[in-house]
């Protein structure tokens, strides 16, 4: 089957990835770097991070239990200052190769996020852009949860091997791969962007001609 629809995650791809706030908290704070994503990686399906993202807990539950955890690992933290971080500015050559795939291809946003939907933020002209749009925490499944790709192909009306998709982790593209899915690792946004030009065909930058 041909490709039919692009699948972007958000944050680390669309907008700036949330560990550079990550990483810049423990710069400020004292703690060693990388224990932030250490820390989301222990236990990763039932730790309050990923409760949080499937909607399982409010915000003041899992503060008190995130920081419970960090201070079992050896670290102090406090989870609302932490939060107050993650906002990210846009990637506009990114936001630029999505609205271009609108033009011959649906399009899908997968995303673990937070009980604070995406809706009323300054993130609504992105988002917008979206055919559908798969939460966390409104779906109660997260990535790298395979029913959270399903969900998205069913929504858009297509089998996984008609999709590709994009995200800054290994760990959510594996299980989309086994699904059938093109998958492109986002590291270097301009690198992901050529590399989606090559597999879609089309131009998909501004100063393409």
């Amino acid at each position: 089957m041909g490709l039919e629809a692009v699948l972007f995650d958000f944050g680390g791809v669309l907008i700036d990835s949330p560990f550079d706030a990550f990483a810049a908290y423990e710069r400020r704070h004292g703690l060693r770097p990388g224990f932030l994503r250490s820390l989301n990686a222990t236990d990763p399906d039932a730790n309050s991070w990923a409760r949080l993202e499937r909607a399982e807990i409010g915000f003041d539950e899992f503060c008190e239990a995130f920081e419970a955890e960090a201070e079992a690992a050896g670290g102090v933290l406090d989870a609302r200052e932490l939060f107050a971080t993650l906002v990210g500015n846009p990637r506009p050559s990114m936001v630029e190769a999505l609205r271009r795939c609108r033009t011959a291809y649906r399009t899908g946003l997968l995303t673990n996020n937070f009980l604070t939907p995406l809706g009323g933020t300054r993130f609504d002209d992105i988002v917008d852009l979206f055919d559908v749009v798969v939460e966390s925490a409104r779906a109660g499944i997260r990535k790298p949860d395979p029913d959270f790709y399903r969900l998205a192909c069913d929504e858009l009306g297509i089998e996984p091997n008609q999709a590709v998709f994009l995200d800054d982790l290994g760990v959510n593209l594996k299980p989309a791969r086994e699904l059938g899915m093109h998958t492109i690792k986002v590291v270097d946004p301009e690198a992901a962007i050529a590399e989606l030009e090559s597999l879609l065909g089309i131009a998909l930058r501004a100063d393409a001609p």
